[in-house]
């Protein structure tokens, strides 16, 4: 029975996105220009609203939080990623497979959270804008990013030591390019039911219950919107949305797609490509979103530039 338990494997080989030497080329340089978009955009934002006494409230605060985290979590995944582009044998270690799966989930379960805080901060501000200051005090804002940070590490923590706690005895060929849940549990010869059930119940309920406090808030929000009669009102309310609620599909779309169903439906390379998008291009375009639909940070960015380039 002892050495039943024993994990065999001590190292993974990743089949990545491909085994054709110049595609490889290629999507390292496409997947490079990313990763860089990635974190030029996202720390020149948390830069951007730190800098800028005007985006010190409570809706950028979430926003560079947010940023902070799409960072973190694109940078669990794209530098090994880009590494396995350039050698012969792409693998990762048994430990490094379960550090890589511990910090994703931290920081993709707190963006699931903070999409959702930034959702009711949105309600607050557009159905109460009076009491918008006193409703989100910095005390608030704060408990909300670190219950954010803590809801995530309990998730991950929960996977990850369930996962730990499995035995690979071989093969080692993980059809993927990160160390996701479901091509692992296919390789373990313990039984997953445990981890399969653990899945469901914390994943399936965390990203339930976000989806349903953003859904309630925006509920809220459009109830708002309609009481206002002027046309500029609802036009600029809207537009303070608008930026948030194009990020939220994006986010849920995506992961709604690839792990609320059934298994019997699981597909290796529709699992893949989907997890592209939601590991490296999603990270890469909500500063995009933020930046580009909002007023606001634009005229951040022309006064830091302005300041920059300012000759007196």
């Amino acid at each position: 029975m002892a050495e039943e338990n024993l994990t065999v494997v001590t190292e993974f080989i990743l089949l990545g996105l491909t085994d054709q030497a110049v595609l490889k080329i290629v999507l390292f340089g496409l997947f490079l220009v990313i990763y860089a978009i990635t974190l030029v955009g996202n720390l020149g934002m948390i830069f951007l609203i730190h800098v800028t006494p005007k985006l010190h409230t409570p809706m950028y605060f979430f926003l560079s939080c947010l940023s902070f985290v799409d960072a973190c979590y694109s940078s669990v995944i794209a530098p090994k990623m880009l590494i396995n582009f350039l050698v012969v044998r792409e693998t990762i270690s048994f430990s490094a497979c379960i550090v890589q799966h511990l910090f994703f989930g931290v920081f993709i379960t707190t963006e699931g959270f903070l999409l959702s805080v930034m959702a009711y901060d949105r309600h607050v501000a557009i159905a109460n804008p009076l009491l918008y200051t006193t409703a989100m005090s910095k005390r608030k804002c704060v408990g909300l990013v670190t219950g954010s940070c803590i809801g995530g590490m309990i998730n991950s923590l929960t996977h990850t030591i369930s996962l730990g706690r499995l035995s690979f005895c071989g093969p080692n060929v993980v059809s993927h390019f990160f160390s996701d849940v479901p091509p692992l549990l296919k390789l373990s010869c313990s039984d997953t039911s445990m981890n399969e059930l653990l899945l469901l119940i914390f994943s399936g309920v965390i990203a339930m219950a976000t989806f349903l406090i953003v859904i309630i808030s925006y509920t809220f929000i459009l109830v708002a919107i309609l009481r206002i009669h002027s046309a500029s009102g609802r036009q600029k309310a809207f537009s303070t949305c608008a930026s948030h609620l194009t990020a939220v599909t994006i986010f849920y779309g995506t992961l709604g797609f690839n792990y609320i169903q059934p298994s019997s439906q699981y597909s290796v390379e529709q699992e893949k490509i989907v997890s592209v998008f939601y590991t490296l291009v999603i990270p890469m375009l909500n500063p995009l979103i933020y930046s580009l639909r909002n007023k606001e940070v634009k005229d951040a960015v022309k006064r830091v530039i302005e300041m920059k380039y300012c000759p007196c």
